[in-house]
């Protein structure tokens, strides 16, 4: 069994490349996937609805959808920070089942937990309380019956003020704590943690309770990518790139 996980890719028109490796890969090696998983930040620009025809929205969509259309495949999407308004009408359009943060999986009998990353990160105490606020399912009610134009609008504000905010706190201010880390393995008995969100990609190994666990942090897809792979190999970290031309060179010989 082969199963993907991504995060952060970001995707934009502004990186048309990364679009291009993202259908690669959804029409390639990740076809013979037996799950894929995408925990959050699929699109550059805040998500506000699939009326926002605003490239590249509807030609990831597409791309989502005819992955999904396989018998074969099963695709996993869970909110992100840019994404948190994703529904239903989202996971009819590209045929995904959206995921909570944070979510339990199986692999090989063990249990593993999903998140988006985000929540690790409670020093960052602004930030956790904005997505206390945006998070709240009245607020996200009445921004979702908002006209396109308001939407569009607000989400270009709080983009604006986002990226402000970031460039002035300090880089272990938005990296996750290690208590946080430690209080989430504790309360969902979990030794594998899987996410994203920091953009630094990294295996971490962490001694609890006499046992030892491991946090994978999927790497972002600005500059480099990523895709981590479960197989029958175990974990292992891939450029996207390389892994496709591997998936394409079994397919020839």
């Amino acid at each position: 069994m082969t199963t993907l996980f991504v995060s952060d890719l970001h995707l934009s028109n502004r990186r048309p490349e990364k679009i291009a490796l993202f259908m690669r890969l959804m029409t390639g090696p990740a076809i013979k996937a037996d799950a894929f998983y995408i925990l959050g930040d699929l699109f550059e620009d805040f998500w506000i609805g699939c009326d926002d025809d605003h490239p590249p929205n509807q030609e990831v969509i597409s791309i989502l959808r005819d992955y999904s259309a396989n018998s074969s495949t099963k695709l996993f999407i869970m909110r992100g920070n840019r994404d948190f308004h994703l529904n239903q009408e989202f996971a009819n359009a590209t045929l995904c089942t959206l995921i909570e943060d944070p979510t339990e999986i199986i692999l090989d009998d063990q249990k593993v937990l999903l998140l988006h990353g985000d929540t690790l990160c409670i020093d960052d105490v602004k930030y956790q309380k904005w997505r206390l606020f945006i998070t709240n399912p009245i607020v996200k009610w009445i921004y979702s019956v908002m006209s396109l134009k308001l939407r569009t609008r607000i989400s270009r504000k709080v983009r604006g003020y986002s990226a402000e905010a970031v460039q002035k706190k300090a880089p272990e201010i938005i990296d996750v704590t290690k208590k946080a880390v430690l209080d989430t393995l504790k309360k969902f008995n979990v030794k594998i943690l899987i996410h994203g969100h920091t953009h630094r990609q990294a295996r971490h190994e962490i001694k609890l309770n006499n046992t030892q666990a491991v946090r994978f942090v999927l790497g972002e897809w600005f500059e480099k990518d990523c895709v981590l792979v479960h197989d029958k190999r175990k974990f292992r970290f891939e450029r996207v790139d390389d892994y496709i031309k591997e998936y394409e060179s079994t397919q020839s010989s």
